[in-house]
């Protein structure tokens, strides 16, 4: 059975908060927390003592982005391209694999992490994580063709520019940092918006909003962190592009009145 076209559970069937909180969700938030501690170790480690505040939180978020797309969306797109089973072998609902995705008969067959739980070691763990999420939103546990092509450039251009942006604080090369800033927050909020977009205009029939944790948190709060976050970072960097071109301006205008 697939739940592509699944619909909210509700009354006697819908999980409170407190029977969603099971171990592989605690350990799937809880390896979010070890990423951002990671973000901020990092941080202390490579930034002046006297780095601005902004800068320091726009470092931090950029350190803790590059890992989440190295490591939790990298491993996305790893099961989606190497990962798969026979139909037979998956345990209860999974989402339907396209029909020739990868240029060959998948009938019978499923893709992504939903092949891959029961897997041992990191890509199993990481499998297990996206199932998680996957209880919010089913695309994300197996392909779903628009959701993997914009993980794909997440993982390679997001990831690397995020590193961009991080070396350039860390370096005090403000100029090229803030316009790095303003071409992946672009980029990020561009993703988002074509990520969720097509769900909503088909009536979201893969998203469970029917409590608080998958709408709330999983949903909303994830999510939306790649929303005013980014905005910030345009804000930013945006004034600070806009203060240096003032500057220069002023600069310009005294040469002329020698």
């Amino acid at each position: 059975m697939d739940f592509s076209t699944h619909s909210s559970p509700s009354g006697a069937e819908a999980l409170t908060f407190i029977e969603m909180i099971d171990q592989t969700t605690i350990i799937s938030l809880l390896s979010t927390l070890a990423i951002l501690f990671t973000a901020l170790g990092i941080s202390k480690l490579v930034l002046d003592k006297h780095t601005p505040g902004r800068l320091r939180f726009l470092f931090v978020w950029h350190a803790f982005d590059a890992l989440i797309h190295f490591i939790l969306e990298g491993s996305f797109v790893w099961h989606c391209l190497f990962s798969s089973t026979s139909v037979r072998e998956v345990k209860g609902d999974y989402f339907p694999t396209p029909y020739y995705y990868l240029g060959r008969d998948q009938k019978g067959r499923v893709w992504g992490s939903q092949a891959a739980v029961g897997q041992e070691g990191f890509l199993g763990a990481m499998a297990q994580l996206w199932m998680v999420y996957a209880k919010a939103d089913r695309r994300w546990a197996g392909v779903d063709l628009a959701t993997m092509s914009i993980e794909i450039i997440t993982v390679v251009f997001g990831g690397v520019m995020a590193v961009l942006v991080c070396w350039d604080l860390a370096r005090k090369n403000v100029a090229r940092g803030n316009l790095a800033m303003i071409i992946l927050a672009t980029a990020e909020l561009y993703g988002g918006y074509m990520t969720f977009m097509p769900e909503w205009l088909s009536g979201s029939a893969n998203l469970d909003t029917s409590n608080f944790m998958y709408k709330w948190i999983f949903l909303a709060f994830f999510n939306g962190l790649w929303v005013v976050i980014p905005l910030y970072a345009i804000y930013v960097a945006g004034a600070d592009i806009y203060d240096a071109i003032w500057v220069r301006s002023i600069v310009e205008e005294q040469k002329k009145d020698e």
